[in-house]
């Protein structure tokens, strides 16, 4: 098998030069990059992982974890991440936790043990302890859709109450003179803000009250039995704001088997804007930059493995409402 030592003498540059080339971290160039490239290929190199890792070197491997692998949201997020992450000449390992806190916590053990260079979290049972006890260990951490109050934590958040507030001024502009929201847990921050901006939007009207407010999973399915239940408890709404797309999804179902049409007799719209072209009508929504938030997460993560300075610890995304056909009529 060929070695780093290999490449250097074939392209007449030293070994430190190609290391750096290999780890894109420092000048090198181009010239020089270009030709490590052709002795490369000519030579079928392929760096030692293992070896590097055992002598202190990064292993080009950073974590995901998320909490929910069939929600599309996650999905997208991880390919946005593993783009950034190529680009780099990093590989990415997908960890999905289940929401559960024990698995989560076996899955840092296991990227601790496989000397990943950095983790991306999105987590809605992570505890700050967790993220302290991984920078302890020198290993760089970005925590998206949430939030703990630690100047040390790099964060990425969106406009998650503003989002609440635009879901509810679109369905009001839209002609909705009562409108019901689906919340999701009230444990992850995001769906309280979420809700949070639901209510202020509503304030003052004279028709809200509390029980225009259903409680959900994040799931079809818990879309679906909320949008039930306030049916039940509210026959004559005419507009629904969902806290995620998949909850929205189920909204429409229920809609849909109780003769409802939408978005004639009741407009719907979600959250996340992820893609479901499936839905008939396709749903309107408060799209989140899900491709941004993954390629940021990626540099931010990329810029602590470097120790750069300059990181923003707590960024946060607008969001954009796409008016579709469940709203449009």
């Amino acid at each position: 098998m060929p070695t780093i030592k290999d490449v250097s003498k074939l392209a007449g540059v030293s070994v430190a030069t190609v290391s750096r080339y290999l780890n894109k971290n420092g000048y090198v160039s181009k010239e020089a990059a270009e030709t490590i490239a052709e002795v490369i290929e000519k030579l079928n190199y392929r760096p030692n992982n293992i070896a590097r890792s055992l002598a202190g070197m990064k292993t080009a491997t950073i974590g995901l974890m998320v909490p929910d692998i069939l929600n599309p949201f996650f999905p997208e997020l991880a390919r946005s991440i593993e783009d950034a992450a190529n680009e780099y000449g990093y590989t990415v390992m997908l960890c999905n936790t289940d929401n559960d806190s024990a698995k989560e916590q076996k899955y840092i053990d296991t990227l601790i043990q496989k000397q990943v260079d950095g983790i991306i979290i999105s987590s809605y049972t992570i505890k700050p302890e967790h993220l302290t006890g991984l920078q302890k260990q020198s290993i760089p951490v970005v925590l998206m859709d949430n939030v703990f109050s630690s100047d040390s934590i790099v964060s990425l958040t969106v406009e998650n109450r503003q989002g609440g507030e635009l879901a509810v001024q679109h369905l009001l502009e839209r002609g909705c003179s009562k409108i019901a929201h689906i919340c999701g847990p009230l444990s992850i921050t995001s769906s309280r803000d979420r809700t949070a901006g639901f209510e202020h939007a509503c304030r003052g009207t004279d028709w809200f009250t509390p029980s225009l407010i259903g409680y959900s999973d994040f799931t079809v399915k818990g879309g679906y039995t909320a949008m039930m239940d306030l049916l039940a408890l509210h026959p004559n709404l005419d507009g629904v704001f969902a806290s995620n797309d998949l909850m929205a999804a189920g909204a429409l179902k229920a809609l849909q088997e109780t003769d409802h049409k939408v978005p004639q007799d009741v407009k719907v719209i979600g959250f996340d804007g992820i893609g479901l072209e499936m839905l008939n009508p396709e749903l309107s929504t408060i799209a989140q930059p899900i491709y941004k938030l993954g390629k940021t997460a990626m540099d931010s993560l990329i810029g602590l493995i470097r120790k750069e300075s300059d990181i923003m610890t707590d960024q946060v995304f607008p969001v954009t409402l796409h008016a579709k056909q469940s709203t449009m009529n």
